[in-house]
């Protein structure tokens, strides 16, 4: 059996409770961090604080373990991060960006809280990354479930999701999401860990090979909406069907590179079926760490750690600076519930959402 570590998080000052308008007083008392621990020595962490990895302790290619996750030391800097960067949280009700934060469904009309610009992003004002989940261990497996009830940043239904950490003895990191509703409603749910494969605090991920399995991306606006439009990456700085160092494209002359300030756009994948597949394949040369991204959701959002600035300190006490950090978020394409040509979104009642994604490290 799996050796498991459950570390209780100190409860929250009554004066940081008082600022805080997610959940109860009692729901954050209940706030804690649990370890999943394989025979290999990987260490996974999770707070069941926004169900967020804070940590991933990995080997390199010489038995060395570094955490290759950006994060907090405390469940409070989580909480008072500037610009809330939603450092290993699970974002949802839908993740990515809906524009004007604004859909219908079965001819109504439905507004959302408008949280990035005037658009909504991952969920709204108190997504899913920033409520307290209920926890439970089973095994090798921490069990998380939260239920969002209709009209909660504005969505239909009352939603009951369960998501599942698993840590295999592989190395794998396999993360199921499970929900109902009682509504038609959009989902898009994702987790948002920033990876640096190098270790976190250790500089640019602008080094790291990645490659992307897909002929396609989804061109945005200046406000980084999808337009509508599917491009091929052809000819484009987009063009990671073979892996190339993140940084090799990033100077070139492109309105998308500048929309982004670097990559932040989707790439839908060259599926063969529904099942699982494999989405993007990162590496660190130096270290000799390897992630592999294997999902059955129909596209990716590669964000290049383009708004990371220097203001955020991370658990070893080392700035994240720009592009210190980048995440790969299995997703449905941002704003389908407005491109009705794209795959559909929509959970209805009766149906379940089940997806899964798995995030698998090794070395070479």
């Amino acid at each position: 059996m799996k050796k498991r570590i459950i570390q209780a998080i100190l409860p929250f000052l009554a004066l940081l409770l008082a600022g805080c308008t997610t959940g109860k007083i009692s729901d954050f008392d209940s706030i804690q961090e649990y370890t999943l621990k394989n025979k290999n020595g990987m260490i996974v962490k999770i707070t069941n604080y926004g169900a967020t990895i804070t940590s991933i302790q990995v080997p390199d290619r010489d038995g060395n373990f570094a955490d290759v996750a950006l994060g907090y030391n405390s469940v409070e800097e989580y909480i008072n991060a500037i610009d809330r960067p939603y450092f290993g949280a699970v974002v949802g009700r839908y993740g990515n960006r809906i524009a004007e934060g604004k859909f219908t469904l079965d001819g109504k009309k439905y507004t959302l809280a408008t949280n990035n610009g005037d658009n909504h992003l991952h969920g709204g004002n108190m997504g899913f990354d920033k409520v307290v989940w209920r926890a439970k261990l089973i095994d090798n497996s921490l069990e998380l479930s939260y239920l969002a009830k209709d009209g909660e940043e504005g969505y239909p239904g009352n939603f009951q999701i369960t998501m599942t950490y698993t840590l295999t003895d592989d190395n794998e990191i396999v993360m199921n999401y499970k929900a109902t509703t009682d509504k038609s409603t959009p989902v898009n749910l994702t987790n948002h860990t920033y990876f640096n494969l190098a270790g976190e605090g250790s500089g640019t991920i602008n080094n790291h090979l990645l490659q992307i399995n897909a002929s396609h991306f989804t061109p945005v606006d200046e406000g980084l909406i999808t337009t509508g439009e599917l491009r091929k990456i052809e000819g484009t700085p987009f063009n990671f069907l073979t892996p190339k160092a993140i940084g090799q494209d990033l100077d070139s002359e492109n309105e998308q590179l500048t929309f982004g300030k670097g990559y932040d756009h989707n790439w839908v994948l060259d599926r063969e079926g529904s099942g699982m597949e494999t989405a993007a394949v990162l590496y660190e040369p130096n270290s000799g760490r390897v992630l592999e991204v294997i999902t059955e959701e129909p596209a990716i959002q590669f964000y290049g750690g383009n708004f990371l600035d220097g203001r955020l300190t991370g658990k070893s006490g080392k700035i994240y600076s720009h592009r210190n950090g980048m995440c790969l978020e299995t997703q449905h394409s941002p704003d389908s519930p407005n491109k009705p040509d794209w795959p559909s979104c929509i959970l209805h009642p009766g149906e379940e959402y089940n997806t899964t994604t798995i995030y698998k490290f090794s070395t070479k």
